[in-house]
């Protein structure tokens, strides 16, 4: 009984080896796909055409002002179209805003230096 115990185990520990050789990229499976660190991973750059009827959105400062110590800036989404010489053709604001509020740091108040 013991013996065929000890067979049993022997016998998996060689079925997981094998499998973790297969597995890894040493194998002769692998051989053709592994890469190590000094060899660059090959890509091949896909060549990419703008589209001119698709909008680039862009945040534009609107207001600025100062309250309370802090500094409140606003700025207003805008779709801009732009030709396929990359002039701005039109510029339509989406009315989707943004509000920005941070501490005045211009202002040194009760710091003495």
């Amino acid at each position: 009984m013991k013996r065929k115990t000890f067979i049993s185990v022997f016998f998996a520990v060689i079925l997981l080896g094998f499998s973790a050789y297969l597995d890894s990229p040493y194998s002769f499976l692998n051989k053709n796909y592994a890469y190590s660190n000094d060899q660059p991973a090959v890509a091949i750059p896909a060549s990419v055409e703008s589209s001119t009827n698709v909008p680039e959105t862009k945040e534009k400062l609107v207001k600025r002002e100062k309250e309370a110590g802090y500094i409140i800036e606003t700025y207003e989404e805008y779709e801009v179209y732009k030709d396929k010489d990359g002039q701005i053709v039109k510029s339509e604001p989406t009315g989707q805003t943004d509000t920005l509020k941070y501490w005045d740091y211009s202002k040194n108040k009760g710091i003495s230096k």
